[in-house]
């Protein structure tokens, strides 16, 4: 008997935190006996000034079936994005074109995979899509190219209840919709992650004192606050003269503004500034930091699971499903200091943290994946999509 063969999957990562929560997927891919794993690497993983994080993708052990260069420096900084993605949906379309998948798995709301969607449907490729119907109200871009990546996606692979909800209020058909959880607890909740003496020695930091993870992105809506936002927050980090690790922020529009101000303070000496880290010495350093500053969507989702306090500035994610380990504040440095001290020193506050739950998930969101993808048939009813009115 002629041995079946197995159903390719495409898997498209532009940036390193998207990548970070595609590992466990990608990982459980390999291991299948029934599909294989084609790694498409596009975006900032081949940006230098990003920390050229193809490298970290390589040395986990994933072979690069394709690399899909992207962003320049050239041009007007107001068209550097949309003049990029169009760069991108020109390589992942020839990539696509070449490797032939049988499935195109996409995660959350970046530009480079909504190329990857269109890419994919005028291909006729079958797309999957992580993490779709999360709502981000002050991320409005983000909201937008995540529901433009749902109405494209064949099957849906959404974190919670809530997000499934709202992809099915977007039409979408139920047997599309798979509530699987966040995948990137899976590495939290199952992986070794590096000692606490190994993170703290790469990193140069003292355990027995405060410890600052501060990661802040450019808000779309308000590119041109970016700098003086990211300065409010490193008055409050100075002020404070907590050892603190600066993550640099990604490409989106705004982003040199805030590398402008990171330049300008990294080199107080307990300030340390990373263009990017790997994932496991990120996760690693969630685990030792006493709270994580900023707008990412990490201390969002994963910070939960380390019991992590996170003042969350601004806007960015609000609306976003969420434990109680958040403080929000605005883009003033006062409030930033006293929410600080308060995450590091309240202890009823840090009590609560310790007891709250994460709504993301129990560390088996890729188990569950692999399963729908290893079933589910490519015919023509999955490729056919319909628009469920629920009204």
């Amino acid at each position: 008997m002629k041995k079946k063969a197995k159903k390719i999957i495409g898997v498209l990562t532009g940036v390193r935190a998207e990548y970070g929560l595609l590992k466990p997927v990608m990982e459980q891919i390999v291991k299948s006996k029934n599909l294989r794993l084609a790694t498409l690497v596009t975006g900032c993983h081949l940006d230098k000034n990003s920390g050229y994080t193809i490298k970290d993708i390589i040395n986990d052990g994933f072979k690069v079936d394709a690399k899909i260069p992207m962003y320049g420096n050239s041009g007007p900084a107001d068209l550097r994005i949309p003049l990029s993605l169009s760069r991108g949906l020109s390589g992942i379309t020839k990539a696509l074109k070449k490797i032939k998948p049988d499935f195109l798995l996409l995660l959350g709301d970046r530009g480079e995979a909504l190329m990857g969607a269109i890419a994919a449907a005028y291909l006729n490729i079958p797309i999957a899509h992580i993490h779709g119907g999360d709502q981000c109200a002050g991320a409005d871009i983000d909201d937008n190219l995540r529901h433009a990546i749902t109405k494209l996606a064949h099957i849906h692979f959404p974190a919670t209840k809530k997000s499934a909800q709202r992809i099915a209020s977007l039409g979408e058909e139920g047997w599309r919709i798979h509530t699987v959880g966040a995948p990137g607890l899976d590495s939290i909740l199952n992986r070794k992650l590096p000692s606490r003496a190994k993170v703290a020695n790469l990193l140069n930091l003292d355990l027995n004192k405060p410890i600052i993870l501060l990661l802040q992105h450019a808000v779309s809506s308000e590119t041109e606050k970016a700098e003086k936002q990211m300065e409010e927050t490193m008055r409050a980090i100075i002020e404070l003269n907590f050892q603190t690790v600066i993550i640099y922020p990604n490409t989106d529009p705004g982003n040199l503004a805030i590398v402008k101000i990171i330049e300008k303070y990294k080199n107080n000496p307990f300030l340390r500034a990373k263009k990017s880290l790997p994932h496991d010495i990120f996760l690693g350093l969630m685990k030792i930091a006493d709270v994580m500053v900023g707008n990412s969507s990490s201390a969002i989702v994963e910070a939960p699971s380390f019991k992590l306090p996170v003042v969350n500035i601004g806007i960015r994610q609000a609306d976003r499903e969420r434990s109680n380990n958040i403080i929000d504040v605005n883009h003033d440095s006062k409030e930033i200091k006293k929410a600080i001290l308060k995450a590091v020193y309240d202890n009823k506050f840090k009590l609560k943290v310790k007891r709250g739950k994460s709504p993301y998930g129990d560390g088996k969101s890729a188990e569950r994946i692999i399963d729908v993808l290893s079933k589910i048939k490519v015919d023509e009813k999955l490729l056919r999509k319909k628009f469920i009115s629920r009204s």
